[in-house]
């Protein structure tokens, strides 16, 4: 952040899972800056560690500890950060309270574990539901324009244009 002059202003979580939360209460304290995240997902970012012990019966190293509060995020929220405005879309089916940030604007779509290049989130774990997910596909992430740029919680960018014409999750419903 210091070699590119930025000053963080927010944390956006797009989901609970401990990968995208795991740090966020050192985060939130060290910067003194606010976290978001949308109440469907309390059941995970409440308690990260339990989600770390589900998943390999043990604790890695870490702070895992979550931010003392949050600020809960609603489908279409507006948040002006910085320079930047932020449309919520709620996106169940990853998890309950899975949000991607639309940065219309600037064409940019953060999409957490909703989308990816190639493929989608993962259903199998608490929470989680295929059918949920593309409807969410369907009716949040699908209208927008081809050209948005899609910006995944893993994995390489893409467009929503080329997710349309390659994702085999995606081929038959665009």
């Amino acid at each position: 952040m210091a070699a590119n002059s930025l000053i963080p202003v927010a944390l956006l979580i797009t989901h609970g899972h401990v990968d995208h939360v795991g740090g966020a209460g050192e985060l939130v304290r060290d910067l003194g800056i606010r976290a978001y995240v949308h109440p469907g997902d309390d059941f995970l970012t409440l308690d990260p560690e339990a989600q770390l012990r589900g998943l390999f019966g043990m604790l890695p190293p870490g702070d895992f500890e979550p931010p003392e509060r949050f600020e809960a995020l609603t489908d279409g929220l507006r948040l002006q950060l910085a320079d930047l405005v932020f449309e919520v879309l709620h996106t169940p089916g990853h998890t309950p309270g899975h949000c991607c940030f639309l940065v219309e604007e600037e064409g940019f779509l953060f999409s957490g574990d909703q989308l990816f290049a190639g493929s989608i989130g993962r259903t199998d774990l608490p929470g989680g539901d295929f059918p949920t997910l593309m409807d969410s596909m369907t009716r949040k992430i699908l209208p927008l324009e081809d050209q948005v740029e899609v910006l995944p919680g893993h994995g390489p960018r893409t467009t929503l244009g080329r997710e349309r014409r390659t994702n085999p999750f995606l081929v038959n419903i665009a």
